[in-house]
């Protein structure tokens, strides 16, 4: 089984900076693409940024020069630093992972339960 939690989330005021972070835990052989998702109320989940094992970053054209993802491999981890919050980022933002469990064998795609930020003054 494999598991991802996200943590990070709450409630900041317009200009303010938040670290979302996503582990992943459990039966993990390789991690491919992770990416960091927002849904907001009523709307489509869409993409934010994503990241490859080698590190090639990919943005939203919302978020380019404000959020940015990394990770930590050796740690399974990954990281959403957001900053200049405003108050279009409020959402429920999901991290996503493509993992391998085994040597041999493909690639599944993971969700994390979902973090809230809230971005009001």
């Amino acid at each position: 089984q494999v598991q991802l939690v996200e943590s990070g989330g709450g409630l900041v005021q317009p200009g303010g900076s938040l670290r979302l972070s996503c582990a992943a835990s459990g039966s993990i052989f390789s991690i491919n693409l992770m990416g960091w998702y927002s849904q907001a109320p009523g709307k489509q989940r869409e993409l934010v940024a994503t990241i490859t094992s080698g590190g090639s970053t990919n943005y939203a054209d919302s978020v380019k020069g404000r959020f940015t993802i990394s990770r930590d491999n050796a740690k399974n981890t990954m990281y959403l630093q957001m900053n200049s919050l405003k108050p279009e980022d409020t959402a429920v933002y999901y991290c996503q992972a493509d993992i391998r469990g085994s040597l041999i064998g493909p690639h599944y795609r993971y969700w994390g339960q979902g973090t809230q930020v809230t971005v009001s003054a």
